[in-house]
């Protein structure tokens, strides 16, 4: 997989540790004025667990979406959004299995067709019923995403 430093959201970005809502988070990239997304070729958008996510009180989600503004401060509220993962549930311990350290929350082309790109991109965390005591993420952009992947070794006869 080939990182571009200036495709990169979030290296290690603790998520927002605030009450039930919706943040922004680490960077923002400037697209400009031409909205062509991967000038013409596939991009794509990966979201990783750097630091195992957890709770601090009780059970809940969290998700993130791909949005963008017209305005690097992109807007919790009125950003045109791109994609968004699904509500993983959290837990209060930092070995949730879903949320480890390392696991891979989305490897996701970028949409060519639908809502227009406004000027800046940006990675927005939303955080149901309970806020976030601990964990870090990972999101870039990409032309080569990893595609490996680890397959338990046949059983021998």
């Amino acid at each position: 997989m080939i990182l571009d430093k200036f495709g990169e959201f979030c290296d290690a970005v603790a998520c927002n540790t605030g009450a039930a809502g919706t943040y922004l988070l680490g960077s923002q990239i400037d697209i400009g004025a031409v909205r062509d997304v991967g000038n013409g070729e596939e991009l794509y958008l990966v979201i990783s667990v750097d630091t195992g996510i957890k709770l601090g009180s009780s059970t809940g989600t969290i998700s993130f979406s791909l949005a963008s503004d017209d305005s690097a401060s992109i807007s919790t509220s009125t950003s045109t959004i791109h994609f968004t993962t699904p509500a993983y549930a959290t837990s209060t311990t930092t070995d949730a299995s879903t949320l480890a350290a390392g696991t891979v929350l989305a490897v996701v082309a970028l949409p060519w067709e639908g809502n227009a790109y406004e000027r800046y991109l940006g990675i927005l965390q939303t955080t149901g019923t309970t806020a976030i005591s601990a964990g870090k993420i990972n999101a870039f952009l990409t032309k080569t995403p990893a595609k490996w992947k680890a397959y338990d070794s046949p059983s021998q006869a």
